[in-house]
């Protein structure tokens, strides 16, 4: 919640927030997922699913929240030096959420060996 907060923060009435919340969103119902079928533990069904949502965390929110840091301190001229900025974050939750995909699958194939 607090990175939604973020988001919100930085993009304004402006951005694309609804659009950047989905990710978030979808990780919070992966981590209720990964609870349920464990039982109401990380670990009670094994290791895959809390691989898997870490695997689908550590990306989706790590890209997000850099890069609206870095459009909030116009990191490298992000802002500055481009004529439509915001655009940004139109394409931003495409890319996390394959980001995202990507380490969820690297979670999963890990908790499965495990």
């Amino acid at each position: 919640m607090v990175c939604l907060a973020f988001i919100v923060y930085v993009e304004s009435a402006d951005g694309y927030i609804f659009r950047n919340a989905v990710p978030l969103l979808m990780l919070l119902l992966l981590s209720a997922l990964a609870l349920r079928k464990g039982g109401g533990t990380w670990t009670g069904a094994g290791w895959r699913w809390p691989l898997a949502t870490l695997g689908f965390a550590v990306p989706t929110v790590g890209l997000s929240i850099y890069l609206h840091f870095g459009y909030l301190i116009d990191r490298d001229g992000i802002v500055s030096g481009s004529l439509r900025p915001e655009m940004l974050f139109a394409y931003l939750p495409i890319y996390t959420l394959f980001a995202g995909c990507i380490g969820l699958s690297i979670g999963w194939i890990i908790g499965r060996n495990v």
